[in-house]
């Protein structure tokens, strides 16, 4: 097997092509980026409070391009943040709430769109942050009551990064569906083209010559030339 055929077969088995590897790293970017310059902090109780548009896109990226993006966004994205500016103690529960967060809002969207569908996922990963967030002030500040005080500050930052994508995301949608489309049909091609030769016996006779990229299993008995 050749070292196209097997970096093909490589991409196949792992079904994670390198265009989904760099929008992947490009949006938990992107979501640390506008977590960490573009927020205001909130002077309420002890525990501070922070108003971001980390979410823009993290709901963005979940809408267009699916759970496990959406997912790795927010988790490693805000995760990162935490991390970085002063939060540690909350990067564990930011890691399993807006990775949640993120999952939920491309599990509910991915194979439909409306406009209304994607607002109806915001607002589920609305109730996962306020409830998340609430039960881990609760955890670390040991008071039922304090953690309320947060509550308003989490409403407003995903209705405000509810409007901003619910406005831009068709447009996005239009810019990015050609590239995925196309990455798709080759990410298929070469899956099929590695089926076919890794089941086919190696008898020397018959066999594609025209690479990897333009062949695409038919049946057990031979290859269709595009």
């Amino acid at each position: 097997m050749s070292m196209n055929t097997k970096q093909a077969a490589a991409a196949a088995k792992s079904g994670y092509s390198t265009k989904e590897l760099v929008l992947d790293a490009m949006f938990i970017a992107l979501t640390y980026v506008f977590t960490a310059f573009v927020n205001v902090r909130l002077p309420i109780a002890a525990n501070g409070g922070l108003i971001h548009l980390g979410n823009v896109p993290l709901f963005i990226c979940a809408i267009l391009l699916g759970k496990r993006t959406g997912m790795l966004a927010g988790a490693f994205g805000m995760g990162l943040f935490d991390l970085l500016s002063g939060w540690t103690a909350w990067a564990p529960f930011t890691f399993v709430i807006v990775g949640a967060m993120g999952y939920v809002v491309g599990a509910m969207t991915e194979g439909h769109r409306s406009t209304a569908r994607d607002a109806a996922a915001i607002a589920v990963a609305c109730v996962i942050k306020v409830v998340g967030y609430y039960i881990a002030e609760v955890i670390l500040y040991h008071n039922l009551f304090a953690p309320v005080a947060s509550i308003p500050g989490n409403l407003v930052q995903i209705g405000t990064a509810a409007v901003i994508v619910l406005i831009c995301v068709e447009q996005l949608r239009k810019v990015l569906r050609p590239i995925l489309k196309y990455d798709r049909k080759i990410r298929e091609r070469n899956h099929y083209h590695v089926r076919y030769h890794d089941t086919r016996p190696n008898t020397g006779k018959g066999k594609c010559t025209s690479g990897e990229s333009a062949c695409l299993h038919q049946s057990r008995s031979g290859c269709r030339f595009l």
